[in-house]
């Protein structure tokens, strides 16, 4: 118990150190949650720098927004929230909306096994960011994030249909990157014994 309180009165004092704007305080909150906000951000982005861009500007949001934060709550999860919502006006204000209706995505679906079990966690990053910054934003919202179509189309401004057709794709465009990289991986000359 008394260690949850000293816990608890660690991070009042980092954040009125936040609100006051000092480096130390700033440095540290950065330190502390680089590595999971990088990897949300990592998500969104197609490629390490823009991802990292992503960061810097959701930290900076989260500095000059700092007196929002409402002690009790997780700051974590106030701090992701900064993060994917920087995803989300990134991805606003540089990609031209493709309007694209469920109906005619319909044809993209299919049954083939699940190739992402025996993946790591790199292997599927990089596919992830392949995608086009339109299928990359909904699937990462959609599935990772775990926002509805609705939430999905109000925060990129697109319609619900066009949330359902771009993640069908999306999730269609990665099977077949995983499946087409497994038979490249099985059909080798050379690489298998008999």
């Amino acid at each position: 118990m008394d260690f949850a309180l000293k816990l608890e009165r660690a991070e009042t004092d980092l954040v009125a150190a936040l609100t006051r704007q000092e480096r130390w305080a700033q440095q540290q909150l950065y330190e502390q949650y680089y590595g999971k906000m990088m990897g949300v951000c990592l998500r969104y982005a197609g490629s390490r720098d823009e991802a990292l861009d992503l960061l810097h500007e959701g930290f900076i949001k989260v500095f000059q927004h700092i007196g929002r934060y409402r002690p009790g709550t997780s700051l974590p999860a106030w701090i992701r929230t900064i993060i994917v919502n920087t995803c989300i006006d990134y991805y606003r204000k540089t990609i031209r909306r493709r309007t694209e209706d469920i109906n005619d995505a319909h044809h993209l679906s299919n049954d083939t096994p699940d190739v992402l079990s025996n993946l790591t966690e790199q292997e599927i990053l990089g596919a992830v960011q392949e995608l086009s910054p339109a299928y990359r934003a909904v699937f990462n919202l959609y599935v990772v994030e775990g926002y509805s179509h609705k939430e999905i189309a109000d925060a990129l401004q697109i319609t619900e249909s066009t949330s359902r057709s771009n993640l069908v794709k999306a999730r269609t465009k990665l099977q077949e990157h995983f499946t087409a990289r497994r038979m490249e991986f099985e059909f080798r000359p050379g690489d298998h014994t008999i």
